[in-house]
């Protein structure tokens, strides 16, 4: 494999509206995912993992960049370009991105080759969060007509 390989399915499992209530569901639609794509690259797990690992984080990450949706009483909260802005969108996107796809190369290289993983992680990282902020905007283009 090369160094550098976007993925763009994550942009399924951002999208997907953050509850408390339902952590479970999300954890499991985020494990069919990644079996599915498991199943399709024949990589025994790995993309389960770091989907799995990275629904799990995303709630998390989402109340640190915003500590207002804390207070708010509202059960889900759907991430979108148009509601939480440009820099959130960036921070968010790029955050969950680069640890997929830390997790994603740590295991498939399974040994500590700290150099290669973080240059495999950075070069796919940021084309993967390029084309995933891009979908976005695109997306909100979209649903402003």
């Amino acid at each position: 494999m090369g160094y550098i390989n976007p993925y763009i399915y994550l942009m399924f499992l951002f999208l997907l509206p953050v509850s408390k209530k339902n952590q479970n569901f999300l954890l499991l639609i985020a494990f069919l995912t990644g079996i599915i794509i498991d199943g399709f690259q024949n990589s025994m797990g790995l993309h389960t993992f770091a989907c799995v690992l990275v629904m799990y984080l995303k709630r998390p990450i989402l109340l640190s960049l915003i500590p207002q949706l804390k207070n708010k009483t509202q059960n889900n909260i759907v991430f979108s370009l148009n509601e939480f802005g440009l820099p959130v969108t960036i921070i968010y996107t790029s955050s969950l991105v680069f640890i997929h796809h830390f997790a994603l190369f740590f295991i498939e290289a399974f040994q500590f080759d700290l150099g290669n993983i973080l240059l495999r992680t950075i070069a796919s990282g940021l084309v993967s969060s390029i084309l995933l902020i891009i979908f976005q905007f695109l997306n909100v283009r979209n649903s402003l007509k």
